[in-house]
């Protein structure tokens, strides 16, 4: 079974602590394949580069192993819905023992952090969620409503999708934003954002991911802008020249038990849509959309439990 530790990189000068997740969802394997791709290139690079000087550590983090194993979304539950004060009171009550599915993956992983947090103590916590969708289309990020998160964001040169997280609970982005992952004194600040690099099984989503980390590491002062350059940062500003900038979330369409929701077929990430225009099937009839906007997420894999979100373009 793969470790749920991709990888570790650990610079010759004091930064931050870069921690990126991978496989949140069992069956989005891009990100894992990424990460194993950057600690190749920075293994690499001080034997092509001597001037190269990485300052902070970069650690690579598996989420959900089993359903990986299993290239299911989840087992039982989405751990990338597990991240509430509640979920973490039981966690707590819990005997190791007795955690199984995605209880399990959820302890292990908050203990994998916290770990190396008490090891580096960084003075920042800087956290990249790498994520793929089940359509085709558009990639983009999406920050926490925190001014330094954004900033990440857009640092990415992906498209920005604001206010997602309110249309969602308990992701792992959420905990970040709540600085839940303090321990010992430390890090004194965390900021999170999550990328979505494109279609699960498209091989440039591991290259987008790629350059999202490499953007990452550079933001976070990890690497000197002309350190680790590729290919892959073409391919990402040319996945994102002819998708709106910034976004902002207008509409979630929430799947409940016994919907039985169908996705027409056919659309894609930043698709317009218009007010009243037949966008799925569910157990009640036809799902029409609320108003226009863009359509993203559009559900086309069996588990889920968000049909489809509707954004619109704003400005910057």
């Amino acid at each position: 079974m793969m470790n749920r530790l991709i990888g570790r990189y650990t610079g010759t000068q004091p930064g931050a602590l870069v921690v990126i997740t991978a496989a949140m969802h069992g069956n989005e394997p891009a990100g894992v394949r990424a990460l194993e791709e950057v600690f190749r290139l920075l293994a690499q690079e001080p034997q092509v580069n001597p001037d190269f000087v990485f300052s902070g550590r970069l650690i690579g983090l598996a989420g959900n192993l089993q359903a990986y194993q299993a290239r299911k979304r989840f087992l039982e539950q989405d751990l990338n819905r597990m991240w509430t004060p509640l979920h973490m009171r039981c966690l707590q009550q819990m005997a190791p023992a007795d955690r199984h599915a995605e209880w399990r993956e959820l302890g292990e992983l908050l203990e994998a952090i916290q770990e190396e947090i008490l090891s580096y103590k960084p003075q920042a916590l800087i956290l990249l969620d790498l994520h793929t969708t089940s359509a085709d289309g558009g990639i983009f990020c999406i920050p926490t409503d925190d001014r330094a998160s954004l900033r990440l964001a857009k640092a990415l040169y992906a498209p920005v999708v604001l206010g997602l997280l309110d249309g969602l609970e308990g992701t792992l982005l959420h905990y970040v934003a709540g600085n839940h992952f303090e321990v010992g004194g430390y890090p004194h600040y965390s900021v999170g954002v999550a990328f979505e690099a494109g279609q699960h099984e498209d091989p440039q989503s591991v290259s987008r991911s790629v350059a999202a980390i490499v953007n990452a590491l550079r933001a976070a002062g990890c690497i000197r802008a002309e350190d680790v350059d590729s290919r892959h940062e073409r391919i990402l500003r040319a996945s994102s020249a002819s998708l709106p900038k910034v976004t902002r979330l207008r509409h979630v369409h929430h799947i409940r038990p016994g919907d039985a929701f169908g996705m027409r077929p056919g659309y894609v990430n930043f698709q317009p849509i218009h007010r009243g225009e037949h966008l799925a099937d569910d157990a009640s009839g036809p799902v029409l959309a609320p108003e226009d906007g863009l359509i993203l997420m559009p559900l086309y894999q069996p588990i889920g439990s968000d049909g489809f979100f509707v954004v619109q373009e704003v400005s910057a």
